[in-house]
């Protein structure tokens, strides 16, 4: 970049933040399209800034681009794999399997923990809010509307299950994408985020019960279930053994080996499974490539099973793209930089570094309206705070699922929420309350960020070693 160019002011520097705030919001709420294009035009009004205002060349933004979307190459990659995991689990029976253990776990007596409990399972299963939400948090609806539970209070449940699995399971999008941005593993940030959100999980957990034992009198209606439990077991070989898969995974965390080979390995497991369940090679292929269609009486099962693939990520990866490359705008006209000035001003401690990263992640999710956005664009603003402090990368990275995983959901406005409110039929803002894990997680993070519980520091001896690597590198 050209080092005679000088900085915008703060004033230019939040006019592509806005005008993203303002796409976003027409193209998702009024147009009811993906965030791809409107991101995509503020990334064109970042780069027009960038060379008619502050002075900057066109090679420079190109240069800019490639640098940003390389640091997302690695989450990419990982995306492409958990597609191929994901097709390679369902043609298996593995995923079939956990949700019909999961569905089992539904009692009159702790209803609401247990749709907590099952969505949890399912999420965690699939790496998706939006599938648990879409299939299983449908029919647990309509049991609660069965049992007297206001609809809103079982959506709370449901989002705050469905978002568990979104934040930790290591299929899910986010929990790659966090570490990808912030510069940490996919494993020791999996690991990191427990001490956050285990404790979260069961103040939530507990709230559920206390909450649900109004209801605890009503008569279930399994109808429903049992229908879904009929056709699982009509279309999979369901059986304890299929545990052995997320064992294997939880395995592969515990002993902290690599995220590809993990995932690869999670895969391969998969396939032997799909053999088992009657899978030719020619169809294991294909479902690795394009994903699972499945078809059966239930249109719930439908939905929740026809997905995975190395295909199905492609959504996905072009928005991580688009995304990384308004970032890498920002980043390379200093818009950034300026942005983080002003935030410094006043952010000298961990505990309002994190405080300031989480407030930040959350009015992304509000005026960007992206969950992926509030992810990326915090963390390239706060990265260099955090290496100044010496805070070790994983403690950005669970700050921005802490954040800008879980609030996604709670406004009406943003691709989650809207997609929720459209899928469960209740409104945000009447979940919200509700919505526990999503409201505790940031509060404790932020606790923790003041009281320096689990927060840790990267040892001189890190440094040396990483910059070692580079030297060897280059």
């Amino acid at each position: 970049m050209k080092e005679t160019v000088k900085k915008p002011s703060l004033m230019v520097a939040l006019i592509p933040i806005i005008c993203a705030a303002i796409f976003l919001y027409i193209g998702i709420v009024h147009l009811e399209a993906d965030p791809h294009i409107p991101l995509l035009a503020a990334t064109v009004i970042a780069a027009l800034i960038g060379v008619l205002v502050i002075g900057y060349r066109w090679k420079d933004m190109e240069e800019s681009i490639i640098k940003s979307i390389t640091v997302g190459l690695q989450a990419i990659l990982i995306l492409m794999i958990i597609g191929a995991l994901i097709g390679s689990w369902i043609a298996g029976g593995i995923v079939p399997t956990l949700i019909y253990y999961g569905l089992k776990i539904l009692k009159p007596s702790y209803f609401l923990p247990a749709v907590y409990l099952m969505s949890s399972i399912v999420s965690l299963a699939t790496g998706s809010s939006w599938t648990t939400a879409g299939t299983v948090g449908i029919a647990a609806l309509g049991v609660g509307l069965g049992l007297g539970v206001p609809a809103h209070i079982t959506a709370g449940a449901i989002i705050s299950g469905a978002y568990f699995g979104d934040k930790m399971s290591p299929l899910s999008d986010t929990t790659n994408l966090a570490p990808a941005v912030a510069g940490s593993n996919l494993f020791e940030h999996i690991r990191h985020m427990v001490y956050t959100t285990g404790v979260s999980y069961i103040i939530s957990l507990i709230l559920y019960f206390v909450v649900g034992a109004k209801y605890a009198g009503g008569q279930l209606d399994y109808t429903q279930i049992n229908e879904i439990l009929k056709v699982l077991q009509e279309n999979f070989w369901i059986s304890p053994i299929m545990f052995v898969a997320p064992l294997l995974v939880i395995l592969m965390i515990v002993f902290k080996i690599p995220a590809m080979p993990g995932l690869i390995g999670g895969t391969l497991i998969g396939v032997f499974f799909a053999f088992l369940q009657g899978r030719t090679l020619g169809e294991v292929v294909n479902i690795i490539h394009y994903g699972v269609t499945i078809e059966t009486p239930n249109d719930m099962i439908n939905e929740l099973l026809s997905r995975g693939g190395i295909d199905g990520m492609m959504w996905t990866v072009a928005l991580i793209i688009i995304a990384l490359a308004f970032g890498g705008v920002l980043e390379g006209t200093k818009c950034l930089e300026v942005i983080l000035e002003a935030i410094m001003k006043f952010a000298r401690t961990t505990g309002m570094v994190i405080l300031s990263t989480i407030v930040t992640s959350i009015l992304v999710n509000m005026t960007c309206a992206d969950q992926y956005t509030a992810i990326i664009l915090p963390g390239r603003m706060y990265k260099p705070l955090y290496e100044k402090l010496k805070l070790h990368p994983k403690n950005l990275s669970r700050v921005l699922e802490d954040a800008g995983t879980l609030t996604s959901p709670l406004f009406p406005w943003n691709s989650c929420g809207a997609f929720m409110y459209s899928t469960l039929g209740v409104y945000p803002f009447a979940y919200l309350p509700y919505a526990f894990l999503n409201l505790i997680n940031p509060l404790v993070s932020i606790i923790y960020g003041f009281t320096g519980f689990t927060i840790e520091y990267v040892k001189d001896s890190d440094e040396n070693s990483d910059n070692n690597a580079v030297t060897a590198a280059s």
